[in-house]
C-alpha cells in the first residue's frame, strides 16, 4: 500500500493549494466530470447531485464532504446503507451569507431597483414618487435560528429592530430574542421575515399561498436558505397583490431562473444567483473545512461535522493503492 488516500474534487482547486494537497493526497476530477468518481475513496462536493446511482460509480467511497451547510443535494439515506460518512462544512458561509441577507433585506426594504430604475429613464419627480420602507423599530422574524439567522439577528439589533424567532429544535438562548411557538405566529407578527432552514421533505414548499395570507400586509419576504421552501408562483402573486412590500432571494427553483421568470423583472422583487456566500474568505473556508473532513475520515480519526450516522463511521477508511 502506498498509503496515500485517492479524492475526487468537484471543482479545480486554487493552485496556492493544490501543490500542498498533491503532497498527502491523489488529486482526482477538478472539471466536474463524473467519470474519475470510481477511483475516489473521498469526495469533495459542491453543487453536484449524489444519489445512489452516482455513488454506485465509486465502490471504494468512504465519505462525502460538502463544501457549505446544506447537503440536500446528497442522497443522506443511500450514503447511510453504503457506509459513507456526509460531512458539510457549517462555518464557512455564515458570514457573508448573513451579510447578503441583510443587503437583500435593504434592498428591498428602501426599493433601490426601483430608484435606480427611475433615474436611468431620465423619470422626474424622483423623491415625491419613492415609497422605502424603514427598519428602526420594525420586527424582524427569523424562520430557523443556526449560525447564520444568529449574525442575522445580532445586525438587526444593530438597526434597531426587534428579533422574533420560531425554530422548534432551539433550546438554548431564548432569553435573549423572543420564541414564538407557532410559525403562523411568527407570520402575523413580523414586518420582516428571514428564512433560515435546510431543504427536506419536511420543509419542502413550506411557504406556499397560505402561509403568505397569513404575513402581515407590507411585510418583507427574503429567503437565503434554499428555493424549494417556497411556492414562488405564490410569492409573486402575493408581491402583486400588494400583500407584501417585496422579496429578496438569493435561492430559487430552478437555478438559474429562465431569464424571462417575472420574479426578475418585477420591480419589488431582487434576485442573486445564490451567491450569498462567494466571497474568497468563505470559499476557503468552506473548500478547507471540507477538505479537512475527508481527510480525517480517511485517516481512522472521527470527523467533527458529520451529518449521518454511519455505523464504524471512521474506522471504514479506504487507501489508494
Amino acid at each position: 500500500m502506498s498509503g496515500r488516500h485517492s479524492v475526487w474534487f468537484e471543482r479545480a482547486i486554487e493552485p496556492e493549494l493544490r501543490d500542498r494537497i498533491a503532497e498527502r493526497l491523489d488529486i482526482v476530477g477538478e472539471t466536474g466530470s463524473i467519470e474519475t468518481l470510481g477511483e475516489a475513496c473521498g469526495a469533495v462536493v459542491g453543487a453536484w447531485l449524489f444519489d445512489g446511482a452516482t455513488m454506485d460509480r465509486a465502490p471504494g467511497l468512504r465519505v462525502i464532504a460538502r463544501t457549505g451547510i446544506g447537503v440536500d443535494r446528497v442522497d443522506l439515506r443511500e450514503a447511510t446503507r453504503r457506509g459513507i460518512v456526509v460531512c458539510n462544512a457549517p462555518d464557512g458561509p455564515t458570514v457573508p451569507t448573513a451579510e447578503h441577507a441583510v443587503a437583500l433585506m435593504l434592498a428591498v426594504g428602501k426599493r433601490l431597483r426601483v430608484g435606480e430604475e427611475r433615474l436611468k429613464a431620465g423619470e422626474k419627480d424622483l423623491y415625491a414618487r419613492h415609497h422605502s420602507f424603514e427598519f428602526a423599530g420594525a420586527t424582524l422574524g427569523l424562520v430557523g435560528f443556526g449560525r447564520i439567522a444568529r449574525r442575522v439577528a445580532r445586525t438587526a439589533r444593530g438597526l434597531d429592530m426587534e428579533v422574533m424567532v420560531y425554530d422548534p429544535y432551539m433550546n438554548g438562548a431564548k432569553e435573549e430574542y423572543e420564541f414564538t411557538p407557532t410559525l403562523e405566529g411568527l407570520l402575523a407578527a413580523a414586518d420582516v421575515i428571514s428564512v433560515h432552514v435546510p431543504l427536506s421533505a419536511e420543509t419542502e414548499g413550506m411557504f406556499g399561498a397560505d402561509r403568505f395570507a397569513g404575513m402581515k400586509t407590507g411585510a418583507i419576504f427574503i429567503n437565503t436558505a434554499r428555493g424549494g421552501l417556497v411556492d414562488q408562483p405564490a410569492l409573486l402573486e402575493a408581491v402583486e397583490s400588494g400583500k407584501l412590500f417585496g422579496a429578496g432571494l438569493d435561492v430559487t427553483e430552478p437555478e438559474p431562473l429562465d431569464r424571462n421568470d417575472p420574479l426578475l423583472t418585477h420591480p419589488h422583487v431582487v434576485v442573486t444567483p445564490h451567491v450569498a456566500s462567494a466571497t474568497p474568505l468563505s470559499r476557503r473556508r468552506m473548500f478547507e473545512t471540507a477538505l479537512a473532513e475527508v481527510e480525517r475520515v480517511l485517516n481512522g480519526t472521527r470527523p467533527v461535522h458529520p451529518v449521518n450516522l454511519v455505523e464504524g463511521g471512521a474506522e471504514k477508511a479506504c487507501l489508494h493503492q
